[in-house]
């Protein structure tokens, strides 16, 4: 098989790698922009010691990671390495009590007036901080009963005013099965908003069709999509384009974010990020300190760091473009603003 190298030019940046919508093989990730062999080695080996969250990324992103640059910030999002099989104190596989407020299938009842739906266990990416890396999406699948335990939980709690879709990636979903979900969550008198949180317009903007945002845009409820980007370097004129298209049909867009060690640990990248997420038509709006999930533990940005990065980035922001620092401790209280803990 030929592989299309990138062309080693000023602007390779920007070049497109044709042929591929999704790659799932080391070697072929590590020919294409290109990597050392032993990037890739230490890839396989850790996919091979622990199978079960395999390398997946798509064109789109894959276009705007440097070639040459192992450091390069969304490359590591998504490259395997060794240090995600090490088990690290205080990391577990549900460390925001998922499974503890799993209330049916695929319903996670964590917060009084609102509940989440894993629709899907698919990603257009694995992300490799991912909180739900080891999510038993098999058995916790609301489809199963074609949403009927689902609905029927909604129905029955009155206090529940917003459904959120999750996942996974809940754009992964047919569109017809998302829209027969919608149009039921629609008919539920107490239900006032719907909110998605979804990687695939940053990641795989292709995706968000004509079909989709039209149909987006025809929800009788308030529709709010909470995207995920990191770092300024994802917001490809492609991503800009289908964020605007989305805004126009009247989905209220919002942006959450994961301090990551290396990739985004700096106010200076945070604020560009802020800055471009608003031009964008995106509200900044949380600042995740990372979920502690088996694997991760390389990505932990210290508190102490956490703290310091806040300060700052009040020194180079205006008010609106600062995201909430958060962190999730498992509980039913929400999010919990960072240096608040006790509240």
């Amino acid at each position: 098989m030929n592989i299309p190298i990138i062309p080693r030019s000023p602007h390779r940046k920007n070049e497109k790698i044709e042929n591929y919508t999704v790659i799932r093989n080391i070697a072929t990730l590590c020919e294409l922009l290109p990597l050392p062999e032993s990037i890739k080695d230490e890839a396989n080996e850790t996919i091979e010691k622990e199978g079960s969250f395999p390398l997946r990324v798509g064109r789109s992103f894959l276009n705007q990671i440097e070639p040459d640059n192992p450091d390069d910030p969304l490359l590591l999002q998504i490259l395997p390495r060794l240090s995600e099989n090490r088990q690290v104190e205080g990391f577990n596989r549900d460390p925001v009590g998922d499974l503890e407020h799993s209330v049916s299938n695929g319903v996670i009842h964590k917060y009084r007036n609102r509940v989440l739906l894993t629709v899907t266990g698919a990603c257009a990416i694995h992300c490799r901080y991912c909180f739900r890396r080891n999510f038993p999406y098999s058995s916790e699948n609301p489809q199963r009963d074609n949403w009927d335990g689902a609905l029927s939980y909604i129905e029955q709690h009155r206090e529940v005013e917003e459904v959120i879709l999750s996942g996974g990636d809940p754009l992964m979903l047919e569109l017809d099965k998302l829209k027969a979900l919608v149009q039921k969550v629609e008919e539920i008198g107490h239900i006032k908003r719907l909110r998605i949180h979804t990687r695939i317009p940053v990641v795989a903007p292709e995706m968000v069709n004509k079909d989709v945002v039209t149909w987006l845009g025809g929800i009788s409820l308030p529709v709010i999509m909470v995207i995920h980007c990191n770092h300024s370097n994802e917001l490809s004129t492609e991503v800009v384009t289908t964020l605007s298209h989305l805004t126009r049909a009247g989905v209220r867009l919002f942006n959450q974010s994961v301090l990551l060690k290396g990739i985004n640990d700096n106010p200076h990248t945070l604020a560009e990020l802020s800055k471009k997420l608003f031009y964008a038509g995106v509200q900044p709006y949380y600042l995740n300190l990372l979920d502690r999930a088996h694997g991760t533990a390389h990505f932990e940005v210290s508190d102490e760091l956490a703290r310091e990065i806040s300060a700052t980035l009040h020194t180079l922001l205006p008010g609106y473009l600062i995201p909430k620092v958060v962190r999730d401790k498992g509980k039913s209280t929400g999010k919990v603003v960072f240096g608040i803990e006790c509240l």
